[in-house]
C-alpha cells in the first residue's frame, strides 16, 4: 500500500479525532499563555485554514492550517509524522502557518509539533504528487536533523512559538530571505 493510500484508508472517526486535535492545540495555547492568546475556529474549512489566532489587546491574527496523526498509528509509533497537504487548496501568504502536530491519545496530549511558515513550507516541499498532494514527512525523534528540525516544538514551546509568530506579523513583512 503506497503511503497516499494508506493515508486515504482513514478510519470513521479520523475525521472526530482531527477535530479534537485542533480544539487540544487552541485550549492549550489559550492555558499556557495564561488567556494572551485567543483562538477562533472556521464552520467550513475548504481554505485550508483551521484555527485563527490572535493575541490580546492586538490586531494581527496567524491562520494555521492543523495536521494531526495520533499515537496510534503506525508512522508515529516508528516516531515519524507523515502528513499530506491538498495542492488545490494551499495558498501560501505570510500570515498563513502550517501546523503538523502528534497527539498521545491517552494522555489527550501533544507529543511534538512542527510549525512552519506556509511560504517557507512552499520553497521546501517538492511537486504535489499524482493526488496533488504536498508531503511532509518529518522524524520526531529528538536527535533527528532532518531538513524539518529548525520548525520542530514541545507542547511547551508551541504557544510561545504562536506569539512569537504574531509578534512577526504585528511589525509587518518580513523580507523573503527572512522566512
Amino acid at each position: 500500500m503506497s503511503d497516499d493510500e494508506e493515508y486515504l484508508d482513514k478510519s470513521p472517526a479520523a475525521a472526530r479525532m482531527g477535530k479534537a486535535a485542533e480544539y487540544l492545540v487552541a485550549a492549550s495555547s489559550i492555558l499556557a499563555t495564561g488567556g494572551e492568546l485567543n483562538v477562533s475556529t472556521s464552520l467550513v474549512d475548504d481554505e485550508g485554514v483551521d484555527l485563527v489566532f490572535h493575541r490580546r489587546g492586538s490586531t494581527a491574527t496567524l491562520a494555521v492550517q492543523v495536521k494531526a496523526r495520533m499515537s496510534t498509528g503506525v508512522q508515529v509509533q516508528q516516531g515519524r509524522l507523515m502528513a499530506f497537504v491538498r495542492s488545490q487548496t494551499f495558498q501560501p501568504r505570510s500570515d498563513l502557518d502550517m501546523l503538523f502536530v502528534a497527539v498521545e491519545v491517552e494522555q489527550g496530549a501533544i507529543m511534538t509539533a512542527w510549525l512552519v511558515p506556509s511560504p517557507v513550507f512552499a520553497e521546501m516541499v517538492s511537486e504535489p504528487n499524482s493526488r496533488g498532494r504536498f508531503r511532509f514527512s518529518a522524524s520526531m525523534k529528538p536527535d533527528s536533523m532532518d531538513r524539518w528540525t529548525p520548525f520542530r516544538l514541545t507542547a511547551a514551546e508551541l504557544p510561545r512559538r504562536i506569539l512569537a509568530r504574531l509578534a512577526e506579523l504585528e511589525k509587518g513583512p518580513a523580507p523573503a530571505s527572512a522566512l
